[in-house]
């Protein structure tokens, strides 16, 4: 056998061994997925997903990730909170998600993205909208529609190919929207500050969402005290001028990161959890909020910047002892909205308008609804969501 075949032998047991660890049946349900595809290039071992939950409202949108940690499991969960959170928004949009195995920093990006894309061509555009997400940026979605051949299988493109300017600032923008109408709207619950100028804010993450929040935050004169990455936490009592540790933002190595910063004191990356605070903002990674961080949170109010922020158990504990956590799919809806006008053809100032409206009166009715009824907030974000499904599911009949 020569030293090609055995990697193959190698590559097609190690993809056995991960379905093996899959039920796919386990997260079934009436919701869906409508579709689960494995995807295989053996010329250069390319692995891949994509998930199509639902597309009652409209073909299913959801980025495509690069990442060695890539499981079905955590592409379903994904894709199901797109479909929540484009229902959510009310805009034509299901639910899907896309992901590729592998380490970003060890392959080409481009080639992977072209053999991802060919493979499921035939799902784009009617069935499966591609979009970036963590390690694809706008060089790999401008690959993903070049080899589909179409223009509308994918947003967050080059302004060139139609893509919206200042898509980078839509989720963080959204994010900022929604916490300054919940400071109106449940100050008394909360006891927080009415306005972002006397709101002292904490932000876990660094990359394009947490320095898109920590920038309009910023502009809007509230007090942000803590930002961190990988390589550690930067903290001022006093605030920190955001646009001063700018060129830290996206780092990828502990030379560029926010440890170079003289803005303040730089402590290790985890203590940001103990920080005192009003607002707790993780857009970090998936459960941050959970069993053995929320003992050590000291907020009022925490505004989920990332997907899958927090565990079922953690937000709930948390809720019982009067700390509110704005779910996902109520406030980082930004870059979905964001998405939904590139593909309309809006420009800019249109995008962000509908951000703002949107987001503004979602988040009014979900908050006004969880001090009516004393239901955490996703709780009651995912029941109007899912009306607005079945709603068109009658509509079809």
């Amino acid at each position: 056998m020569s030293s090609q075949d055995e990697k193959t032998v190698l590559s097609t047991e190690n993809i056995l061994e991960a379905l093996n660890h899959v039920n796919i049946s386990a997260f079934l349900d009436k919701w869906g997925p409508e579709r689960v595809v494995q995807v295989y290039d053996p010329d250069i071992q390319m692995q891949g997903y994509l998930i199509i939950d639902n597309t009652t409202l409209g073909p299913g949108k959801g980025g495509i990730r690069i990442s060695p940690n890539i499981t079905p499991l955590g592409i379903f969960k994904l894709a199901r909170l797109m479909t929540w959170k484009c229902a959510l928004a009310e805009i034509p949009f299901g639910g899907a998600q896309a992901g590729i195995r592998a380490n970003p920093f060890e392959i080409d990006t481009i080639k992977y993205i072209k053999a991802f894309a060919d493979k499921i061509a035939p799902f784009i555009p009617n069935k499966y909208i591609a979009g970036p997400d963590i390690n694809v940026g706008e060089k790999e979605i401008a690959a993903f529609v070049e080899t589909v051949g179409d223009l509308l299988g994918a947003t967050g493109k080059p302004t060139d190919l139609g893509g919206i300017a200042y898509k980078n600032d839509m989720a963080g923008f959204g994010i900022g929207v929604a916490l300054e109408t919940s400071l109106q709207v449940l100050q008394d619950s909360i006891r927080c500050p009415n306005c972002l100028s006397e709101t002292r804010i904490v932000i876990q993450g660094f990359g394009k969402v947490g320095y898109g929040t920590a920038k309009y935050l910023n502009s809007k004169g509230a007090i942000i005290i803590a930002v961190n990455d990988n390589w550690g936490t930067l903290y001022n009592s006093d605030g920190i001028d955001i646009t001063k540790i700018r060129e830290f933002a996206y780092a990828m190595s502990k030379e560029r990161s926010l440890k170079r910063s003289r803005e303040g004191m730089i402590l290790p990356r985890d203590e940001i959890y103990e920080i005192e605070c009003d607002v707790f903002i993780p857009c970090a990674y998936d459960c941050a909020i959970n069993e053995d961080t929320i003992s050590q949170l000291k907020t009022k109010l925490i505004v989920e910047g990332a997907n899958n922020s927090s565990t079922t158990v953690a937000e709930r504990k948390l809720f019982e002892k009067g700390i509110i956590i704005l779910p996902d799919i109520l406030v980082n809806a930004g870059g979905i909205i964001g998405s939904f006008a590139e593909y309309k053809k809006m420009d800019a100032t249109e995008a962000f308008v509908l951000i703002e409206s949107k987001i503004k009166k979602n988040v009014k009715l979900i908050s006004e609804k969880t001090i009516d009824s004393g239901l955490i907030p996703r709780i009651i974000a995912k029941e109007i969501a899912q009306q607005r499904v079945l709603d068109a599911l009658e509509d079809e009949s």
